[in-house]
């Protein structure tokens, strides 16, 4: 159904026939290119990641490797809210569709590199369309479907997830290994064309085009604090000690553009993050959540692996494979909470109990040593994995709830970037941690030969190289990588217990149902706000 464009910001008109419900036919039709597109961008860094030392080998300069990865990050994490407010003033079918577009063109041209600059140079293009891609799908599938109904579909979500934590790293050996590292880029390119060919034909929306004037002074602060911070959690502890003065410059400048940010986002017509959504109890509730969600899940993305194949011995052939246990616990989680929630409209439950479990899974993984079999780990990986499937689709659910459909695409955009920070504040944190305890016990056991038979970097030991070293720096090597995680687990715990207090306060606000042009009751809202 083809609307007429509109010159004005989206009134309340448009805003109701966005909410129109749409057949189960129409909607299904659409979920295949929205799918699509969330694969896309939940696989690239993990095939990625499994080509590095391959594309590293092939165009040297490997004292930027890790710029491949932060240049992407960067400009995925920066891009995310400007993503969310270009969807809410100008149509989210034309930002979601731009940014599929921008993100294939970083792949092709990251494909074509030459050498690392050009790699580097071409990633942050595709970060630049990756950070629109998830906020697309969330702030679409906002604006089809209402939240009563939206777990019918959260589990197809929670499944994408699972298939491309235990997928990626496959993918990425097999391209590797029987084509070349070039195809982990021109992947994308196939995928991406099915989802815009998809989203073109089958997603109907109104063209909306608002007149008020881009927050430009706004963007730019926004993008130079989060920036910022992203690379000191980068940056610090690794590159550069986090008391040095690059670390301490970038944290005053990331406090000077937020605190800049807040105050010209208070004066501006129409705000690149309207704070007024975080008088909303609720949301604010669930903006912590998210952040603490983030925070769990990368960091024990991260470390989870690298206990299993110090410790246990497990292959890193197939990396993935290594958290599927905890995938496991989150998609059936997330498929039984979607069809709970859209059966009884009720909600507030499923956060406090998410939140205990979680920090219950943490707390359970903090106990692994040198002993724990495969079989008990696995076990708490499940714990933490139905944790997390109780919150990884409600707290979107609550954020988009939380607010009047003409700011769908900023409250996804800040659910998703909150959960971003997170995950970055997660691993800087965890890893630093980790690194401490590794060499506070490696010269525990073994004092001055700690630094013996190349053991100089606790925290990068790879199992092949641990292999070749003596009986007795294995041993010790096997306990420090044990304590490290029970100091990583157990701080994580103490994290969640934030969330935990969130989750407490949250109220039980009606979810939106299917009624035809229904819009947030401006009761429901009020009865959240602070």
């Amino acid at each position: 159904m083809s609307q007429p464009k509109t010159t004005d910001p989206v009134p309340e008109d448009k805003a109701a026939e966005e909410e129109q419900p749409r057949s189960p036919r129409e909607i299904r039709l659409v979920m295949v290119g929205l799918v699509v597109t969330m694969l896309l961008a939940m696989l690239d860094n993990l095939i990625v990641g499994t080509a590095m030392p391959t594309i590293v080998g092939d165009l040297g300069g490997a004292e930027h490797l890790s710029w491949v990865v932060t240049a992407y990050t960067l400009a995925t994490a920066a891009s995310t809210p400007i993503w969310g407010k270009l969807g809410d003033m100008y149509g989210r079918k034309g930002t979601f569709l731009t940014s599929i577009v921008i993100f294939l063109v970083g792949s092709a041209l990251s494909g074509l590199s030459q050498n690392m600059n050009e790699l580097i140079g071409f990633r942050a293009v595709q970060g630049l369309g990756a950070g629109g891609l998830m906020v697309g799908v969330m702030s679409i599938m906002g604006a089809l479907v209402p939240p009563r109904d939206r777990g019918k579909y959260q589990g197809m979500f929670a499944a994408v997830m699972a298939l491309a934590t235990i997928g990626g790293p496959l993918v990425g050996g097999f391209i590797t290994d029987h084509l070349s590292w070039h195809w982990t880029f021109y992947i994308n390119l196939p995928l991406g064309v099915v989802a815009l060919a998809v989203v073109v034909v089958t997603l109907k929306l109104p063209k909306v085009r608002s007149t008020a004037k881009i927050d430009y002074a706004g963007a730019v602060l926004l993008t130079t604090g989060i920036t910022s911070l992203v690379l000191i959690t980068t940056w610090g502890g690794q590159q550069y000690p986090w008391g040095s003065k690059q670390i301490l410059g970038l944290a005053a400048l990331a406090a000077a553009s937020l605190i800049a940010f807040c105050y010209v986002e208070q004066r501006v017509e129409e705000p690149m993050l309207p704070l007024s959504l975080f008088k909303n109890l609720n949301f604010t509730l669930v903006s912590i959540i998210g952040f603490v969600v983030g925070f769990v899940m990368f960091g024990s993305t991260v470390f989870l692996p690298l206990y299993q194949q110090i410790v246990q011995g497990a292959s890193a052939t197939n990396s993935g494979l290594l958290l599927m246990p905890m995938m496991f616990g989150m998609l059936v989680v997330s498929l039984v909470v979607g069809q709970a929630v859209t059966k009884t409209g009720k909600y507030r439950i499923y956060p406090i109990i998410g939140t205990l479990v979680m920090t219950a899974g943490m707390v359970l993984l903090s106990t692994m040593g040198t002993t724990t079999s495969s079989f008990t780990s696995a076990c708490w990986m499940v714990v933490l994995g139905a944790g997390m499937g109780f919150l990884m689709q409600i707290t979107m659910l609550v954020a988009q709830n939380s607010v009047e459909l003409k700011d769908m695409g900023v409250a996804s955009s800040t659910a998703t970037l909150f959960r971003t920070i997170g995950g970055s504040f997660g691993v800087a944190l965890f890893g630093a941690l980790f690194n401490n305890r590794v060499a506070d016990t490696m010269k525990e056991k073994l004092g001055e030969q700690a630094g013996a038979g190349g053991v100089k970097d606790p925290g990068q030991m790879s199992p092949a190289a641990l292999r070749t070293l003596p009986e007795n720096i294995q041993d010790a090597y096997h306990h420090a990588v044990s304590n490290g995680m029970h100091t990583v687990f157990l701080w994580g715990a103490g994290v969640a217990v934030i969330a935990i207090a969130a989750a407490v306060f949250l109220r039980e606000v009606p979810l939106r149902g299917t009624g035809k042009g229904e819009k947030p009751a401006e009761a429901s809202l009020e009865a959240a706000a602070v």
